[in-house]
């Protein structure tokens, strides 16, 4: 590990300009390049205190032993050089896109004397025109088939071709009429070359054109009674239109535009993009990177735009490219695109309309992609076995941890306080054995609870007693420990002790429920949750069960009774374990609050009412329009209420009369009482005086944990 000081250029030296810049480590590899308004300025913020960089970058600055820089006159230039050094010296440093899958591209090649269509993986060819890319092959061949009843373009092999022309005899389809077949002289070079340069406008979306051309062909044979010809002109218009229907159209104003979203964690990132020609998505692709070096997402855009069109030129480039976030600085971007188009580029955020709703779904896409690449990397044997020894060897444990547990605590703003409980074991997620918590919190626990005011810390505190307290339990039901009285435990908010009888075993013989430990306890938190957690191990004298947190800021592992972290490198797929199952309990403890929550909003005073069943209170409240007007009636006329009998009548009359109204609502605006049960908004339990509406909740929801 080299110290940057040694190799930190003396001061002066480095110019205040434009350029970019390359770190080598000891034998004189580029591990990472960059670009820079100011050399000067970008140089000196890697050459300060270790601990004032992020672990990323600090990896880096201790991986290199040599910086180097070149001056350039622009920004643009720079942006241009940077390009083409990632290429060239494909640094482990600098963000990389790698395609998820080889995509396969409709090309036409219109740099040979008779221009073929093909399906084309891979690289580029130079004079070869391009679309997609397709997410399959054989949806280039079905559009192909469609398309050649119109436009008879060559489709043969170069052998078939050749073969074809000695013989003097033309393939199948030159035959059925899907090849104009040029090989036998039945169209001139400049006649087929033609067809094929409409068979590209059409497929770069210029359809209006041709399907206007074919109506009025169809028209005047219909005029001339040739009607053999009209029909054949109508099974082509038929044709085009069929291929059109297999691209829907998504923007109306028939926009050229690409579309760029990107997912990311900590970890990794994933790019979605869109390719729309004439209103319709021509094609999709997606890339996945590890996010190797300290990067915002305009960054990540920025790189995605080099890499999508570090090769295009011309109309490859759209006029328009649609981004989550814009570079910093997004002018020499945009110039950059606006020369390789060779006219105006406009890079840009929707706001509004179908472009903003069309971003939306390409980021779905995006979310999708990284869910499911996590969720191969997941499955990979031998990649779960190297996580676990990872984190075996950085926590100093006896053994791989083959069940790890997570907790996770979740409420909103002190309310409906919630736990989670994730089991993964062998590396995977074992859901049957996930569990929920309703915390509470009891007077008698080491620490004084306050209601809805309890915090994280307590929270974890009582959770993992909770679930340990029924581990003990089972162990002294199953005649490990001889009989003591005293203990109990609780699941899902119950805290009543178990029943006495044999151990429940589930369909492999094991323990259920809480029966079974862990090597390993995760919880999502700092240094102080791992303390509440560690503590309540303690109290209840369990020493052979680790704990660690996962905090999420600078994804720093916390271990009990340590004042420093574990830093795990951000390539271990130990780090990407415990990233993976502190955001599962992370996800499953919300479900469960927000679960919570509505359910609580949703309730009435009808719920209490015994044997009064979900379609009885609907027709209640639709006869009588609400609570309040139910509860002034009669028990005759609720009896009027069809399927309401005169017990059920007296039973709800008694549960209304119980049943204390709720403090009215006030408009905080005007001072005007709103009453809830007349249709206006509901109100919660800790603010009974502000309506709770959709944007309420919307920022209510913004600050759940």
């Amino acid at each position: 590990m080299a110290d940057p000081s040694s190799y930190r250029p003396k001061p002066g030296e480095i110019p205040d300009t434009p350029g970019v810049y390359r770190f080598r480590d000891e034998h004189r590899r580029v591990i990472y390049v960059g670009k820079a308004k100011s050399l000067r300025q970008r140089l000196a913020s890697y050459f300060q205190d270790l601990a004032n960089l992020h672990p990323r970058t600090r990896t880096m600055v201790t991986t290199a032993a040599s910086v180097e820089w070149t001056v350039v006159s622009t920004e643009v230039e720079a942006l241009q050089l940077e390009y083409s050094w990632i290429k060239e010296y494909d640094p482990r440093f600098n963000v990389k896109y790698r395609d998820d899958k080889s995509y396969p591209y409709l090309a036409v090649t219109m740099n040979e004397e008779f221009p073929r269509v093909q399906v084309m993986r891979g690289h580029k060819k130079k004079g070869v025109r391009y679309f997609g890319p397709y997410g399959h092959a054989w949806a280039i061949r079905d559009t192909v088939d469609l398309l050649l009843r119109v436009f008879p373009v060559r489709t043969c092999s170069a052998g078939v071709f050749k073969n074809a022309a000695r013989t003097g005899r033309p393939c199948l389809l030159g035959y059925i009429g899907k090849c104009s077949a040029p090989c036998v002289d039945r169209i001139s070079p400049d006649d087929h070359w033609d067809l094929a340069d409409e068979f590209c406008d059409f497929m770069a979306g210029r359809t209006g054109t041709y399907l206007r051309r074919l109506e009025r062909q169809m028209a005047d044979a219909a005029e001339e009674m040739e009607y053999e010809r009209a029909a054949r002109l109508r099974d082509d218009i038929g044709a085009l239109r069929k291929a059109m229907e297999k691209s829907a159209v998504v923007l109306a104003d028939a926009t050229d535009a690409d579309l760029i979203a990107v997912a990311e964690d900590e970890l990794e990132a994933a790019v979605q993009i869109f390719h729309v020609r004439g209103g319709r998505v021509r094609g999709q692709r997606g890339w996945v990177t590890d996010k190797v070096e300290e990067v915002t997402t305009g960054a990540l855009v920025e790189h995605a735009l080099q890499q999508l069109y570090g090769e295009e030129t011309g109309d490859a480039v759209p006029k328009e490219v649609l981004v989550p976030a814009l570079p910093d600085p997004v002018e020499p971007v945009q110039q950059w695109l606006t020369d390789r188009r060779g006219s105006g580029v406009s890079l840009r955020i929707p706001q509004r309309g179908d472009k903003k709703a069309l971003m939306e779904t390409v980021q779905r896409n995006a979310q999708q992609a990284l869910v499911l690449h996590k969720t191969k990397r997941a499955s990979d044997l031998t990649t779960r076995s190297r996580a676990l020894e990872e984190i075996a060897e950085a926590l100093d444990l006896d053994s791989a941890p083959l069940r790890i547990e997570c907790y996770d605590i979740s409420h909103l703003q002190g309310d409906d306080v919630v736990a989670s409980m994730v089991v993964f074991e062998d590396g995977l997620a074992r859901k049957s054995e996930y569990r929920r918590f309703q915390i509470k919190g009891r007077a008698g626990d080491t620490q004084l609870w306050h209601g809805n005011g309890q915090d994280d810390v307590r929270s974890m505190h009582e959770v993992v007693t909770r679930r340990f307290r029924r581990y003990l339990a089972d162990k002294e039901r199953t005649g490990e420990w001889a009989d003591e009285s005293g203990t109990d435990g609780g699941e899902a908010g119950s805290d009543a002790p178990p029943t006495d009888g044999p151990a429940l075993k589930d369909e492999d013989g094991r323990p259920k429920r809480f029966a079974y430990p862990p090597q390993l306890i995760v919880v999502d938190g700092g240094r102080p949750q791992v303390a509440a957690a560690q503590r309540a191990l303690d109290e209840l004298g369990i020493d052979d069960i680790a704990v660690c947190g996962l905090a999420k800021r600078l994804e720093e592992v916390w271990l009990p009774r340590e004042d420093d972290p574990v830093v795990l490198p951000r390539t271990s797929e130990g780090l990407y374990l415990l990233q993976r199952v502190r955001d599962e309990a992370h996800r499953f403890a919300i479900t469960y609050q927000r679960a919570k929550r509505a359910k609580r909003f949703r309730s009435s005073p009808l719920d209490d009412v015994p044997g009064l069943g979900e379609t009885r209170k609907q027709a209640l409240i639709k006869h009588f329009g609400s609570v309040k007007k139910l509860r002034s009636a009669t028990i005759d006329q609720i009896c009027e209420v069809p399927g309401i009998g005169r017990k059920t009548a007296e039973t709800v009359a008694v549960a209304l009369a119980a049943a204390t109204p709720a403090a009215p609502a006030v408009n905080t605006a005007t001072g005007e009482i709103i009453d809830d049960e007349d249709g206006a908004p509901e109100t919660t339990a800790d603010a009974p005086g502000e309506p709770v509406t959709a944007g309420t909740l919307d920022e209510r929801r913004g600050q759940e944990r």
